[in-house]
């Protein structure tokens, strides 16, 4: 029989090099074994791919995701009023007949960089009812969570206030009475010019583009129907984003409920932290680490394996020796350079 930890380690090994699949796995580890005998038992070798499949697809995922969130506990700097956005990513391939692809919510801190934890959504249920289960096991106190309009539910903001956090959430038809109300008092309240509310601008040129975004909160919020129902409500706001691309000019207003209380460049941070999320999480796991071509599915095996490419970004992120370059370039190192792979792991086979 296979050891636990042998298997694990081959796993996150191959997947700090760039592989992709269970059977890539296996290769991987056929040719590296010579390599791996100096650290691992092996009683029986390398695993075949079957081996490592049946040994995801079983594993408990939420042990997992807790073993998991314990090491990444201990990998994560003190941040004043960090930044911890919350989004869904769907892994495209990971899809059986007649099924929605899988959905993982990601918790992904943005000042730290890493990636707090998932929780993968129930085939019969969505993203609502995955995001509070998620933030009941993370340490948030004193953050500020972040969240789409998928996110904009009563529940979810009393479960963040609970958790002693603070919330960003954005606005859109889910909640169109709301939107509506806060979008009519926004518009208004920046045309008069209304003293009550705080601003804050930033300008980004180059390439070719130049994109401005203005942002603007308010405390004023006596007016607001709902505003009992919503726990720890203390503002709202709104980004104006205007985009200049070749000649052509776009404006677009994103409003936004917050606990938050009135600081226009704080609430301009938490909202650019959640957007943080796209390019520095989900487009990095799709281009570096091939999550939408993963077809893995059986039992737990999506979400096992969405954690271990969770757990490599995490690795790589973190790495010091090599902070001077890319996740890209550290990940060709790791693969190239047994010694550095071996530091990624916080092995020392000298000691």
């Amino acid at each position: 029989m296979h050891k636990l930890e042998d298997i694990l380690t081959i796993a996150i090994c191959a997947i700090l090099c760039g592989v992709e699949s269970f059977e890539d796995m296996e290769v991987f580890g056929e040719a590296k074994q010579e390599w791996f005998q100096t650290f691992l038992e092996l009683p029986h070798g390398i695993p075949s791919h079957d081996t490592f499949n049946r040994l995801f697809a079983s594993l408990d995922a939420h042990k997992f995701m807790e073993a998991f969130m314990r090491w990444t506990q201990s990998m994560r700097s003190a941040v004043e009023q960090e930044i911890v956005a919350m989004d869904g990513k769907a892994l495209q391939r990971a899809i059986d007949a007649g099924q929605s692809p899988k959905v993982i919510v990601n918790a992904w801190a943005a000042e730290n960089g890493l990636v707090l934890g998932q929780r993968q959504v129930d085939e019969k249920s969505n993203e609502i009812k995955a995001v509070p289960e998620l933030l009941r096991v993370l340490e948030l106190s004193g953050c500020i969570v972040t969240l789409d309009a998928m996110g904009c539910q009563k529940k979810i903001a009393r479960e963040i206030i609970e958790a002693d956090a603070d919330y960003v959430l954005a606005l859109k038809g889910n909640q169109s009475a709301a939107h509506g109300e806060i979008k009519s008092y926004l518009d208004e309240a920046i045309a008069a010019g209304r003293p009550e509310l705080a601003a804050y601008e930033t300008v980004e040129k180059g390439h070719g583009r130049l994109e401005i975004r203005r942002y603007w909160q308010s405390e004023h919020i006596e007016w607001f129907a709902d505003k009992g129902l919503w726990e720890g409500l203390r503002s709202v706001g709104v980004v104006e984003a205007v985009r200049e691309i070749n000649g052509r000019t776009s404006t677009e207003r994103r409003y936004y409920i917050s606990s938050l209380p009135l600081g226009a460049e704080r609430f301009a941070k938490a909202v650019r932290g959640h957007w943080g999320i796209e390019n520095q999480l989900h487009w990095r796991l799709d281009v570096l680490f091939g999550e939408d071509q993963s077809r893995a599915r059986s039992g737990y095996a999506a979400e096992n394996l969405a954690a271990l490419r969770r757990w490599a970004l995490n690795l790589l992120k973190a790495d010091k020796l090599m902070a001077k370059r890319s996740i890209r370039g550290r990940k060709k190192a790791a693969g190239w350079d047994n010694r550095y792979l071996l530091h990624l792991l916080g092995i020392n086979l000298d000691a």
